[in-house]
């Protein structure tokens, strides 16, 4: 059963709706698996805003259900104030803006639920304003939140206080609904069970707990529920990996089927491995962090008389033993990808293939899907094949390693003394493939990304800045060249796939870009912004109001479509490297492009400079990577070449057809697709959104284990780089520690008497009296005010400026110096004013390729 054929079921019912034991007594469902594939299906169409939820199991088509023409689906999120964005379903093709939901016409919607809105005239800034109409889908069948004892007189029941900030009605849990007992909550699924413990609890107050909700919010009643588990004291060791899991509702136990399902396919069939290509031979290795356990990519480089290169990249074959629609690759599609913690990960195949059989293990036999690159002197592919194989890895090295033998660490080579030479074969290759990808125009960011350290006992004892160096690159190089041979050969054969595309940037964004560069010196060299002059309703309206004769109602410039390139970027890059402005420019460019994401269609990728992109070589953490190794084997196995060769230039254009052809080998053309292409955009469009979800948890866990970190630092100063000014303040980021904090508008005042205000046209924030400006870019000395441990965030102020002025009073060292500024800090935060609200964490991490 495809999306398409049950649409089409649907609206052959009667009235165009249908309840789900209809459609599974209609479609002779069985067992558990199959129906819990068409809950599946309706749960994506409805995302999509092709279905509607008219109950609790009622689904009907969308435009039956909408009469009028100014309706939208899309995803809701709110914010603390009160109020709500929707961003539409189909946003990414229609480029859409936001829907603005004010606060009283949320109708009892929460947090990332998929709603219907219903359109209001748009506003005079030419905002679009809608209401809700009704909610499709729930996001969160479960809340986390601090448990409170309803003990006040006329209350309903207890009371669950969420702890994501942007729902701010609690949940309403019934006197007479039973609560768990404190000792019950190290669960069995629980990463942490009895370690959690460590404090005698006598009841629930205070406590963290998970709530399943029984009865959705109305407009006039807040929800209902029942605690189905006690996670422990917020700041208790480990709680905090298990409130993100669960907030972010990240699938964390695997079901009994699907376990069992993995250690039965868990095992190597020597017939299987006998017809396949022999690489057992070869020096093959793995290469990958120390903490690695799932080892999905091997390779091999070799150099011909000729000076050309061969270059193998072997991926684990994890389609092999994760069939269609089976249980595992059901579970899997759910997870759409590994999440990855400082101290756990959370894997999308059981350990039974993601760390068994389908890990490259060295001295083990295992099965792999192979691209064999033959490489010209300027790193130009020249033909490549693609085939099933069985490898033995020689040895599992580690990055470190790797590093210390490219470095010249003598101890180092006299170790790996055989292999050293093929470290060094495959830095030469990585580095003409470097060389021709930036010939080509490909951006490099090398921002840091911070890296949690962790003691003896697992508690956080550093933030430090990962080092990305020759080690990591020579991987990902053959990574990329992988990933673009194997993509241009499904594009030429002209069969559905999914693609990694990444799209040129807003026109808006690399304005504001501009702007702030410029300030700098910098340009991306764009020249005169194309613009085009609009007037809104609102301004006609207001000069037909006010009378005024003989003058035009204001005029708007928004800019149209800029002819931006990559090689803007990457000369801009190259221009920055080393000065002081590096880190905050290329933060600014990193977040004026877009986020990659999969597509059934091939957009291209822009940041890589490549006109055809996938994800080939990580199939056991990224399902994408094994929706394209199934696609591949079945064409493959159907007798299609495997050879295909890239035509030479810069940049290159797509695969050619292969010449060299076999009287074995079919046309694609005569192949039926092995996946239609209606079920990968929807796979598309769920394993992008799994993405996303699992980069938020990720980045979440880690800036709340750094605001846990910086908790006894109160009173501390560091230096500082200004990253952002705006009518709020100053957000600044520390030197080595790579954490963020702000510096409140209104603190400048206090600190010097003068007034400081926003100027929105120049983006600095400048003192009234003595023009002291505070801008992106400028170093500073700041004092760690206080932690807001609650909403996760740090409040600075400023000690010292760039130019050597003192703001305030550089304080004295010494423990009496802290415990004053610790005391001081917590009487601010009884008695000034919060700072303005407003999303206060910032997307600095790596857009991932």
């Amino acid at each position: 059963m495809t999306d398409r054929e049950l649409l089409r079921h649907i609206e052959r019912s009667a009235g165009q709706r249908a309840g789900y034991k209809q459609l599974v007594r209609e479609f002779g469902l069985g067992g558990g698996r199959e129906r819990r594939l068409l809950l599946e299906h309706l749960a994506r169409l409805t995302a999509k805003g092709a279905l509607v939820k008219l109950d609790r199991e009622q689904w009907g088509i969308a435009r039956a259900a909408a009469t009028r023409d100014n309706l939208v689906a899309g995803r809701l999120d709110l914010h603390r104030d009160g109020f709500g964005f929707v961003r539409p379903a189909d946003r990414q093709k229609s480029g859409e803006d936001d829907i603005f939901i004010p606060p009283d016409s949320l109708q009892g919607a929460m947090q990332g639920d998929q709603v219907l809105v219903e359109l209001a005239p748009p506003r005079g800034d030419g905002r679009r304003l809608g209401r809700i109409a009704r909610v499709l889908t729930r996001k969160n069948p479960t809340i986390v939140g601090i448990f409170h004892y309803g003990r006040h007189a006329g209350a309903q029941g207890h009371l669950v206080t969420p702890v994501d900030e942007r729902m701010t009605r609690p949940i309403l849990i019934p006197f007479d609904a039973e609560l768990p007992s404190v000792r019950e909550m190290a669960g069995p699924h629980r990463v942490l069970g009895e370690e959690a413990l460590r404090g005698a609890f006598e009841d629930l107050e205070g406590l963290v707990v998970d709530v399943e909700i029984t009865d959705w919010p109305t407009e006039t009643r807040i929800a209902r529920g029942r605690v189905v588990e006690v996670l422990g004291q917020e700041d208790a060791f480990g709680v905090d990996v298990e409130i993100v899991i669960r907030k972010h509702q990240l699938p964390r136990i695997f079901p009994d089927n699907v376990l069992e399902e993995a250690r039965r396919v868990a095992v190597l069939d020597p017939e299987e491995a006998a017809h396949r290509r022999d690489f057992r031979h070869l020096p093959i290795v793995t290469i990958d962090g120390e903490t690695a356990r799932d080892f999905d990519d091997a390779v091999l480089v070799q150099q011909h008389d000729d000076g050309s290169w061969e270059l193998q990249v072997h991926i684990a074959d994890v389609a092999h033993y994760v069939p269609t629609a089976s249980d595992l690759d059901l579970e899997a599609r759910l997870r759409g990808t590994s999440v990855y913690f400082p101290d756990r990960a959370i894997p999308m195949l059981p350990q039974e293939l993601s760390t068994g059989i389908c890990s490259l293990r060295p001295g083990e036999d295992r099965l792999v899907l192979s691209c064999l690159m033959q490489i010209d002197a300027e790193g130009a592919v020249l033909g490549f094949e693609i085939c099933e194989g069985i490898i033995r890895s020689a040895r599992r090295m580690t990055y470190t390693q790797v590093y210390r033998i490219l470095d010249g660490d003598e101890a180092a080579r006299e170790e790996f003394a055989p292999l050293a030479p093929e470290f060094d074969r495959m830095k030469e290759l990585a580095l003409i493939l470097n060389a021709k990808r930036e010939r080509r125009g490909s951006i490099d960011f090398d921002l840091p990304e911070p890296i949690i350290e962790f003691d003896e006992f697992g508690a956080m004892k550093n933030v430090t800045r990962s080092e990305r160096n020759w080690a990591h690159r020579l991987i990902e190089e053959f990574m990329l060249s992988a990933n673009e041979c194997v993509a241009s050969w499904l594009e030429n054969l002209g069969v559905p796939s999914i693609y990694r595309i990444h799209e040129k940037p807003e026109p808006r964004r690399v304005v504001e870009f501009e702007d702030t560069a410029a300030s700098f010196g910098y340009s991306l060299g764009i020249g005169a912004l194309p613009v085009r002059r609009v007037t809104m309703k609102a301004d006609r309206r207001e000069k037909h109001s006010h009378g005024h004769r003989g003058s035009s109602a204001r005029q708007h410039e928004i800019p149209e479509d800029i002819a931006v390139t990559p090689q803007m970027y990457q000369r801009l890059t190259a221009k920055i490297a080393g000065k002081p402005e590096e880190r905050i420019l290329a933060y600014l460019m990193l977040r004026s492009l877009k986020q990659a994401r999969y597509s059934e269609k091939n957009e291209g990728h822009f940041a890589l400079a490549a006109p055809c992109y996938t994800h080939f070589t990580s199939p056991i953490r990224r399902y994408p990577d094994l929706i394209v190794h199934r696609i591949t084997k079945a064409l493959l196995a159907a007798g299609v070449d495997g050879h295909g060769e890239l035509v030479k230039g810069e940049p290159h254009a797509r695969s050619r057809p292969w010449t060299a052809g076999h009287p074995t080998h079919r046309a694609a053309s005569e192949i039926e697709a092995p996946i239609p292409e209606a079920e990968l955009a929807a796979i598309a469009l769920e394993t992008s959104e799994t993405e996303r979800r699992a980069a938020d948890a990720e980045r979440e866990l880690v800036e709340w284990k750094k605001v846990k970190f910086m908790r006894d630092r109160v009173g501390e100063d560091f230096d500082a780089l200004v990253l952002n000014a705006t009518k709020y303040g100053l957000f600044v980021e520390l030197h080595n520690l790579f954490i963020e904090g702000l510096v409140p508008i209104e603190s400048l005042g206090r600190m010097d008497g003068d007034f400081y205000s926003y100027r929105e046209n120049t983006r600095v924030i400048m003192g009234e009296r003595n023009k002291r400006r505070f801008s992106a870019g400028q170093q500073v000395r700041v004092l760690l005010d206080r932690v807001d441990a609650q909403q996760r965030r740090l409040q600075f102020s400023i000690l010292e400026a760039e130019d050597g002025t003192t703001v305030q009073a550089r304080p004295a060292k010494g423990k009496t110096f802290l415990k004053k500024q610790k005391k001081l800090a917590k009487s601010m935060q009884q008695s000034t004013k919060p700072a303005p609200k407003r999303p206060f964490k910032k997307n600095r991490s790596k857009r991932r390729k």
